[in-house]
């Protein structure tokens, strides 16, 4: 097989690997990406777009579950609804289709190569790839590494039969009867709230003290009192030893040190991911890292002269759109462009129930500045647009300094707070302080105004509380 030669070669085509690919195409550099498995990584084929249509239908079948049992305040009434998962599936399993296929079109629109197969580096500008049809050999001026993340794996619990990363998580032909979930991160708990919808019987297992121990237990209290609601048992303080001698449950130490067994048909390890490191060739090459991680300079450079590295594989925050953002900022760095990180914020997303979104600084982090800072937040409680949609639950809270209102932080957490993160991050990218937001007239009766309440309440003259 005749050997390639291109200015880029990109490893990896999920979210960072494929944008970097079509920005460099679009700059007219001549591009090549490789991916063993179908485009879009893992955020589009079993991740972020698969999970989302999971958590939709089961939130649609949990309101005609409560249609049904005549509990709705609307007045609307229903016949006992049934799910078939199957189907689900198959409808999760379209939109991805249509997705992947979307990713591609738009690589040979930008007349980017794509080469099909497993990458491994034999030295700093030459990688081979096993392909179909045999060794592909593919020389480059610049390459960037792009391998993504991987779920961790329990050395005391392995992936196989009844206990399942995320990945199985999302394609189950059935809902489990018994659904453990070990890890109450953002993946265990808005996969457990789902299926919890879907008629399973949950139980949460989580180590520390409280579930998303990233979030302040204020941003978190609203998502676990529904857990609660849905009658989620969620175990705190509490550690996975394995499985049991039978197989069908899992050993389970609680906090007062007693070891239980919860009945399981599937058990959900969510404890985290980790950097895919492994299996392209690492050790061919004099990477400096940072722990586990890819260590990169501003402009994502690695410690050797041409290879960059972005998204998962360099660190926290394991983001799609961190990736997306990296990857086209060194596209444009390839192409010759004057490029370099200074991202003020990346918005974080929690797709429980209620959801949860970050932007900036938490409170915490805002006070280690060293300077005086104050918080200010409205409840949905007081937003017409919130009860109209069953949604009273949540707050809009900012995060400034005291001297002269600068915007450090926004969280909130609410119904459909999800769509609130760009106004969010884009008031903390253009350095907005309270009176920017205050004075921005808000279109009514939407969940965005409770943003310029909290904003008002700041300035100590807040209208609708």
């Amino acid at each position: 097989m005749k050997d390639i030669s291109c200015k880029l070669l990109v490893i990896g085509a999920g979210p960072g690997g494929y944008v970097c690919a079509i920005r460099a195409g679009q700059l007219g550099v001549d591009t090549v990406i490789v991916e063993a498995k179908k485009p879009g990584g893992t955020c589009l084929n079993v991740g972020c777009i698969p999970s989302k249509a999971l958590i939709h239908a089961a939130e649609e079948f949990e309101k005609l579950v409560h249609m049904a049992g005549g509990t709705s305040p609307l007045g609307i009434t229903a016949t006992a609804p049934k799910i078939d998962l199957a189907r689900t599936v198959a409808w999760k399993d379209q939109i991805v289709g249509r997705l992947t296929g979307g990713v591609s079109g738009l690589l040979k629109k930008a007349r980017v190569k794509v080469v099909q197969g497993h990458a491994r580096f034999r030295d700093g500008k030459t990688v081979e790839v096993e392909t179909e049809t045999g060794l592909q050999v593919i020389k480059a001026e610049a390459v960037v590494i792009a391998t993504g993340s991987e779920p961790v794996e329990l050395p005391f619990l392995p992936f196989g039969d009844r206990v399942i990363s995320s990945t199985e998580a999302l394609a189950l032909p059935a809902v489990p009867e018994r659904f453990v979930v070990v890890g109450a991160g953002y993946i265990g708990l808005e996969l457990g709230t789902a299926y919890a919808k879907l008629g399973a019987k949950v139980t949460v297992v989580e180590s520390q003290s409280r579930i998303l121990p990233l979030y302040d237990a204020e941003l978190t209290r609203p998502a676990a009192k529904r857990l609660e609601e849905l009658g989620v048992e969620v175990l705190t303080g509490a550690k996975a030893r394995g499985l049991s001698r039978g197989g069908d449950g899992l050993v389970v130490e609680t906090q007062s040190g007693d070891e239980i067994t919860l009945p399981a048909d599937k058990i959900l390890v969510t404890v985290g991911r980790r950097p895919a490191t492994r299996g392209w060739g690492i050790e061919e090459l004099v990477l400096d890292m940072q722990g586990p991680f890819i260590s990169v300079g501003e402009r994502c450079q690695t410690s050797m002269r041409g290879i960059y590295a972005i998204g998962d594989v360099t660190g926290e925050p394991m983001l799609a759109h961190r990736a997306m953002a990296q990857g086209e900022m060194v596209a444009e760095i390839i192409a010759g462009h004057n490029r370099v990180w200074d991202k003020r914020c990346i918005p974080a997303v929690c797709f429980t129930d209620p959801e949860i979104v970050t932007a900036g600084l938490s409170p915490d982090e805002a006070k280690r500045l060293g300077t005086e800072v104050k918080t200010a937040q409205f409840p949905f409680t007081a937003n017409g647009r919130a009860m109209t949609k069953l949604g009273e639950q949540g707050f809009v809270r900012v995060v400034f300094r005291a001297d002269n209102n600068l915007v450090l932080g926004i969280q909130a957490t609410g119904q459909g707070v999800s769509e609130l993160s760009a106004a969010f991050a884009l008031a903390i990218e253009m350095g907005a302080r309270l009176e920017d937001i205050a004075g921005t007239i808000h279109a009514h009766p939407t969940q965005g105004e409770a943003f310029q309440e909290a904003a008002l309440k700041g300035l100590g003259h807040a209208l609708h509380i």
